[in-house]
């Protein structure tokens, strides 16, 4: 860890220190937003010369036969 680390985490912590319980549960919600939107974008490792099973999870999902048909004017007007 840096001591550029270090004051950034001293700043940090005193400035949560001096929120109310409501903005520390709010910035404690953000950072698990940035956590989750960290490790979503990281790509998956995989080991040198690891080959891809083809067909390993067949049947778990499916899709209708209508998928690419064109979406009623009722979906984009909004009515029922």
């Amino acid at each position: 860890m840096t001591s550029q680390t270090v004051n950034i985490t001293e700043l940090l912590i005193g400035k949560l220190q001096s929120l109310s319980p409501e903005q520390q549960q709010t910035l404690l919600d953000f950072v698990e937003f940035l956590e989750h939107k960290n490790a979503q974008s990281q790509p998956i490792p995989t080991q040198p010369g690891q080959k891809r099973v083809l067909g390993l999870n067949r049947g778990e999902i499916w899709m209708s036969d209508d998928f690419n048909e064109p979406l009623p004017d009722e979906f984009w007007l909004g009515e029922e």
